[in-house]
């Protein structure tokens, strides 16, 4: 096995096997990123790939100066969002009020109570726009001008979407819980 530092050094010269290496050390960590960020798994691997290209010819850029793996975080989040901007205007339009929930009453949830497929199929079902900024904002931990910059909209827009990412996300998260309440262990 070669040390993060052997792989970085291969992949500068091109070597097959230190690019090998890198892929099979991080593909599963990198897609997992870009799944946050896709409509589904054929999406989340185009942006995988994407990410892996932009990773083997841009690892000189490495300066060492972070963590690797923080390194390929931010290039697999800045291809999953150059992938939503190049892609945007073939999404489906959604009306913005079709989402909006009022709130639950529900403070939290149990942590054990979802499962995590059940946590990314709720965070998956999103509208785009609303996905990216919850991703952005709560997992990535981007501030909301940051993200109104890098999403070309307004701070007040991020902010709006993130709110109401929440209501879906309690809303969906309600619904479920009500659903497996009724219907324990899968009984249906």
């Amino acid at each position: 096995m070669m040390s993060d530092q052997e792989i970085i050094s291969g992949c500068v010269r091109h070597e097959r096997r230190a690019q090998k290496m890198l892929y099979d050390k991080y593909s599963g960590f990198l897609l997992g990123i870009c799944l946050r960020y896709a409509s589904d798994r054929a999406e989340a691997e185009d942006i995988l790939q994407d990410s892996l290209l932009k990773i083997y010819f841009g690892i000189d850029d490495f300066t060492g100066s972070g963590s690797f793996t923080g390194w390929l975080r931010k290039i697999a989040v800045n291809t999953a969002i150059t992938h939503y901007h190049r892609n945007l205007k073939f999404r489906y339009s959604v009306d913005i009020e079709e989402y909006v929930s009022t709130e639950t009453g529900v403070s939290s949830f149990e942590e054990d109570f979802f499962t995590s497929d059940e946590l990314f199929r709720v965070l998956n079902e999103l509208p785009a726009g609303y996905r990216m900024v919850f991703n952005l904002y709560a997992i990535e931990g981007y501030k909301h001008r940051e993200i109104a910059k890098i999403l070309k909209i307004d701070t007040n827009t991020s902010k709006s979407q993130y709110c109401r990412a929440k209501a879906v996300i309690r809303n969906k998260l309600e619904k479920l819980r009500t659903l497996k309440a009724n219907y324990p262990a899968g009984g249906r």
